[in-house]
């Protein structure tokens, strides 16, 4: 009985808790159900990036660069981050995804080229574990670098601590160097 009491305790001590601060509670949250898509999109964010102004941001400028860069990651990724590269004259874009279930974590990128003619770049993903293989992705493109991508079971090492770099050049010139995580990473 004494251990009722108790558990009937704690519950209502926290009820009251949780109703005295709805608020704060609400802006932890990402917007839920189909709030969470890409407008004109049928790709989620992630809750990271639906509370990232600038992910949403470029998303809603071109839902068509989300969509294209989703399909080529596959089905179950989610729209982690967006970054135009170097800054706002946006010579490239970044696109990170990542894909939890309860067997799999993953991570994926998309380097896509937005000047007008074809660049030497380096698309590189890294998982958060030693001695596992980086996936690579280095050429000359018009279009995009990508997809690079890592999958496996929890342990792994792929999903929001993989690190991504994406290198852009023109001609011996590194114009874009960007080295982060594929998500906000503990």
């Amino acid at each position: 009985m004494r251990r009722l009491t108790a558990a009937i305790a704690s519950a209502a001590a926290l009820v009251s808790v949780l109703a005295a601060t709805p608020q704060a509670m609400a802006e932890d949250r990402a917007p839920s159900g189909t709030s969470m898509l890409v407008p004109a999109t049928s790709v989620e964010f992630s809750e990271n990036g639906a509370r990232d102004a600038q992910t949403r941001a470029i998303a809603a400028e071109d839902p068509a660069a989300v969509s294209a860069t989703a399909s080529l990651c596959g089905s179950g990724y989610v729209l982690e981050h967006a970054e135009r590269l170097p800054d706002a004259s946006r010579l490239g874009t970044l696109f990170t995804y990542t894909r939890h279930t309860t067997s799999v974590a993953g991570a994926c990128a998309v380097f896509d080229n937005n000047t007008a003619t074809a660049k030497h770049m380096k698309l590189k993903l890294c998982p958060n574990k030693a001695g596992v293989a980086c996936k690579v992705d280095e050429g000359t493109f018009s279009q995009y670098a990508g997809p690079v991508k890592g999958e496996g079971n929890h342990d792994a090492g792929w999903g929001d601590c993989s690190r991504v770099t994406a290198i852009m050049w023109s001609g011996s010139v590194a114009i874009i160097d960007r080295v982060k995580y594929v998500a906000p990473c503990d």
